[in-house]
This record gives structure tokens, C-alpha cells and sequence, in this order.
């Protein structure tokens, strides 16, 4: 029987002080906060997208960053080993659109109070309000850990599953970085990920709380297209959200920090240029003597219909048996590359995973057990993995906490 020692209580710490205390291990979680799970009790609007319920092999075709290494871990502990240990700890699922798993009762607690009980009932030890301020090492080897109050705890081994820098009052606050570095690891560059856009002038402010579904949303640097993606979408005071940009943020991170982007959205994806001229032909022919300004009506919602409007350069109080095929033309151009200039992504705050982290050359991707210091694990969102909204970064936790925590 192995002491193991695990600084972090979110979805990688308790997974792995689960998997380790099956094993018969005595363990020990050594969390700051005053309770398990708070980033947890955010996720998904509160309600918590455990996993995604896709075939298992579709899990790497999500993963933005380093899919390969986690190859064996979501193998280890797939999506349905996550559904089943819940479901067994009495929390019931369900799966929505797009393959996403939530939990029957809407409620992220109902998944922390699941994941509690099992551990309490495994004998895990949970200290809370202890915090780590560091590793313990002696000949090469990780051999424990050091709190903020000075204490020293030994371990036979140490699993770090501190989180990254999103979400920082859940307690995200880079602890695990530090300790990384501190002991020789390299930690590749950090941004936010899975973040809203910042946007250029003031469309996003006047389209402010407009959520659209079924659009597609491209951004392209120059000419080059460095993200496509059909989904749902949301105008913020400040810039752009929802699901397709949140993804999107995660492809285009690095180069943002460079320089602004485009983004062009289509507002009737399901039709092909010829298609929607078609369906403007028909929508004219039926108001042949209003003002084009109030012809719109039955292709957009309300807000939207003054920006384009504007984007086309019609006059608005044109006579809509008026228009002409060029301005048609320039409606549906409109329509069809609704265009905004991306400046830069919201911060950690806003953020709901880290991209970058422990590098995954340095770690073991069977066991999560660190190259460089042996006795010393990663797991989660400290390692520099993520992936697309839907499940897929929890499940990223689960799976290599589960390795960490069953590696000898």
C-alpha cells in the first residue's frame, strides 16, 4: 500500500484520489479552497457537462491541443467509465444536443456531492484550507509536499491537480506552474481558452444580447481560414460568445496575440448563394410596395435588421420593387459574410479552461508520472492539453486523473 498525496480537489484530484484508493492506497487530498469541486459548481452554466457521449474515438478529433498523449488515458477511463462511476454514485445522467451529458437534476452539485460521497466512502482523507506551497524532493525523487503553514507531508507519491489560471476565485490561481517549474519542468506559454472575443467598433455593442442559432462562423487571418465552425452564437457589449466562438478562441489564441483576425459570419449557412437570392426574390415579389426597411422581417430578427440594412447600402426607404439586382446582390453579400474584426480574447476571468501548461514531453502519458522527478504525477488542466465546449475538458480530467491515480 502506497501514500499518495494530492494537491487540488476539481475533477483531476478527486478522480485520481478515487482510482488511487480503489487500489487500497491511502490518500490524501490537500485542497485550499473551503470545498471540493468549485470549479466544478461553475461548469456549464452551474449545470456541469460531465463528458461528451460521442463515439470514443471522435474524443481526439476535439482536443485542440495534444491529442495524441492522451491516448491511452482515454482509453483507460472513457466517457462511459465516467457516466457509469457516477451514475453508481447516485447521480443520474442525461444526454442533450450535440452528445452533451449534464446531470438529470440540471445540478453541478448533484455531480461534486456524487463524486464527495464516493470518495468519503473509500476512506480518502480531504483536508480542506491547506494549502501547498511547494514539493518535497530528496535524490531525484519527488518525496511529498510542503504547506503554506510550513508543515511538511511525505508521500510515496505526489499528484498535482491544481488547475490552470481560468475561473482564479475557484482557486485556479497557476500553484501547480509554479511547483512545475520549480522542480525543472518546462510549462509552455499560458492564455485563456474557450473565451469570448473582443471586436473592433461598436456592432457588437448595438447587436448586444442577440444570440443567433445555426450560423457558421469562419476566422480567417488575411486570406488564410483558421477556423470554421456551424453552431450557435452570441453579441456581447464588449464582442462576440457562444459555443462557435468559444471554440474558436481556443484554435486562434496564439495567433490573436499577434495580430487582429477576421471573422465572417453566415447568417443562412443551409443555403447556397443561389438558393437565398432565390428566397429574396420571393420575399420581394410578396412586398412589392414596402419600404425595403420593413421587408426584412421574416428572414432576420429585429436588431439585426439595421446593421444589415446598413451593410447593404439600400436606402432604407426604398420601395422594394425598386431594388435592383445589384443591390440584391449586395444584400446578399451581406447576409452571406456578415464581417467583424477580432481584437483580442477576454481574460482568465471569463475563461473557462487554460491553454498551455506542464508540457507533455516531460510526463508519462500511460501513468501521468513526471519524466524528470520521479514519485511526482500531473493531471488535468495543469498540463498543457485542452479542448472544444461539449465535455470534452472534463473528460480530459477525469481520464488522466484516473491515470494518475492507478499508476504504482
Amino acid at each position: 500500500m502506497s501514500r499518495v498525496g494530492i494537491i487540488g480537489g476539481g475533477a483531476a484530484g478527486m478522480m485520481a484520489a478515487a482510482a488511487a484508493a480503489l487500489d487500497g492506497n491511502e490518500v490524501h487530498i490537500f485542497e485550499k479552497n473551503e470545498k471540493l469541486g468549485k470549479k466544478i459548481y461553475i461548469t456549464g452554466k452551474g449545470r456541469c457537462n460531465v463528458t461528451n457521449a460521442c463515439p470514443q474515438e471522435d474524443f481526439f478529433r476535439n482536443v485542440v491541443t495534444n491529442g495524441k498523449f492522451l491516448y491511452s488515458s482515454f482509453y483507460g477511463f472513457t466517457n462511459q467509465d465516467i457516466m457509469d462511476f457516477l451514475e453508481k454514485a447516485g447521480c443520474p445522467l442525461k444526454t442533450e444536443r450535440g452528445q452533451r451529458v449534464f446531470p438529470v437534476s440540471d445540478k453541478s452539485s448533484d455531480v461534486i456531492r456524487a463524486l464527495s460521497s464516493s470518495l468519503d466512502r473509500l476512506g480518502v482523507k480531504v483536508h480542506l484550507r491547506r494549502e501547498a506551497d511547494g514539493l518535497l524532493t530528496e535524490e531525484g525523487r519527488c518525496v511529498g509536499l510542503r504547506l503554506k503553514d510550513g508543515k511538511e507531508e511525505r508521500f510515496d507519491r505526489v499528484i498535482v491537480a491544481t488547475g490552470g489560471l481560468s475561473y482564479p476565485t475557484t482557486g485556479s490561481t497557476g500553484d501547480g506552474y509554479r511547483f512545475a517549474e520549480e522542480t525543472g519542468h518546462k510549462v509552455t506559454e499560458c492564455s485563456p481558452a474557450l473565451v469570448p472575443f473582443i471586436t473592433e467598433g461598436d456592432t457588437a455593442l448595438r447587436l448586444q444580447g442577440l444570440a443567433l442559432k445555426n450560423i457558421e462562423a469562419s476566422v480567417y487571418k488575411g486570406k488564410k481560414l483558421l477556423y470554421r465552425e456551424f453552431g450557435e452564437m452570441l453579441f456581447t457589449h464588449f464582442g462576440v460568445s457562444g459555443p462557435v466562438l468559444l471554440s474558436a478562441s481556443s484554435y486562434v489564441a496564439k495567433t490573436i496575440r499577434k495580430e487582429p483576425l477576421t471573422l465572417s459570419i453566415d447568417l443562412k449557412p443551409a443555403l447556397t448563394p443561389e438558393q437565398l437570392d432565390a428566397r429574396l426574390v420571393r420575399e420581394f415579389e410578396g412586398q412589392q410596395n414596402k419600404q425595403f426597411k420593413n421587408s426584412l422581417g421574416g428572414l432576420l430578427p429585429s436588431k439585426l435588421i439595421p446593421v444589415i440594412i446598413e451593410r447593404s447600402a439600400i436606402d432604407p426607404e426604398k420601395k422594394v420593387n425598386e431594388i435592383t439586382r445589384q443591390e440584391r446582390r449586395q444584400l446578399l453579400e451581406a447576409l452571406k459574410d456578415f464581417r467583424m474584426t477580432l481584437t483580442g480574447l477576454r481574460g482568465y476571468n471569463e475563461a473557462i479552461i487554460t491553454q498551455g501548461g506542464v508540457s507533455v514531453k516531460e510526463v508519462n502519458p500511460s501513468t501521468m508520472e513526471s519524466k524528470r522527478l520521479p514519485g511526482l504525477y500531473f493531471a488535468g488542466e495543469v498540463l498543457d492539453l485542452d479542448a472544444v465546449t461539449g465535455g470534452f475538458n472534463l473528460q480530459i480530467a477525469w481520464s488522466t486523473g484516473w491515470a494518475a491515480g492507478k499508476a504504482e
